[in-house]
């Protein structure tokens, strides 16, 4: 588990060439869990994998990322349950 916390402009464009480099070399599919992300970066994120090819909005069975949020404005509890459910998800991956 990979775990990036500053916000910097690089941050996207590691996540999403780690996401496409997985999918390339596994054919898998990625499980992004944003613990206490901003509502605009997980909107930025999700509009730059839209743009990257990452996420396929035609066909989301294509798509190489799903993607888990708990915004800051969420108590604890929520942020806890974000990386439950991403583990969760990735057990059926």
């Amino acid at each position: 588990m990979l775990r990036i916390r500053a916000v910097c402009p690089g941050k996207i464009v590691l996540i999403i060439e780690l996401v496409n480099n997985i999918a390339k070399a596994h054919g898998g599919v990625s499980i992004f869990g944003g613990v206490g992300e901003w509502t605009r970066e997980g909107n930025d994120l999700y509009m730059e994998m839209i743009e990257f090819g990452v996420i396929n909005e035609q066909n989301l069975a294509e798509s190489k990322v799903d993607l888990v949020y708990g915004q800051m404005n969420e108590p604890l509890g929520a942020h806890m349950r974000v990386g439950l459910t991403a583990l969760t998800m990735a057990e059926y991956f």
